[in-house]
């Protein structure tokens, strides 16, 4: 879902069952700053989230493997608890330690990949494939173009395509 969305990890770790629009593929999420926004999902995410769910309405979308403590000072909120299971909502650390460890033998270091290398390789898969700035922006939600230069390293190729499509002078004049 990361990679399919381009969105950051913290925005749907903290999904709510409700807030996913499943007939549409897409989630209102909260960005950066507190605006909502919509985010979009593909097909393997679409046949995914209803194992995931197991016929639950309500409570977190992503939930820890055990059940969150009752009380005390380690208790999450309630909003963070599926009242279904008892599990509380999955936390980025823990994420994160389980993505590294799912991913360790595909990365070539040994290391694990991060969930941020989820949002950079969906948005550099995209770019290669030739989706404007623009709309590389509109995905990621972005809110300056400049910033997707980080994720957007298409290189010299790409630069020499570019330049071959748009000189005019270079093409044949038909008779």
């Amino acid at each position: 879902m990361l990679y399919e969305t381009c969105a950051r990890a913290e925005e749907i770790l903290s999904l709510n069952v409700p807030d996913l629009d499943m007939e549409f593929r897409r989630a209102l999420v909260t960005e950066k700053g507190g605006d909502r926004a919509y985010v979009h999902w593909e097909t393997p995410t679409a046949r995914l989230l209803p194992r995931l769910l197991a016929g639950r309405t309500t409570g977190p979308v992503f939930l820890a493997d055990r059940r969150a403590p009752a009380a005390g000072r380690r208790a999450p909120a309630l909003g963070d608890i599926c009242p279904d299971t008892g599990r509380g909502r999955l936390s980025y650390p823990r994420a994160e330690y389980l993505f590294k460890q799912a991913s360790t033998l595909h990365d070539p270091h040994g290391a694990g990949y991060t969930l941020h290398q989820l949002r950079h390789s969906g948005l550099t898969h995209l770019a290669a494939k030739g989706r404007s700035a623009a709309e590389l922006q509109a995905k990621s939600r972005h809110r300056h173009l400049a910033t997707l230069g980080i994720y957007v390293r298409l290189g010299e190729e790409t630069s020499a395509r570019i330049t071959a499509e748009n000189d005019e002078h270079h093409r044949r004049h038909r008779r």
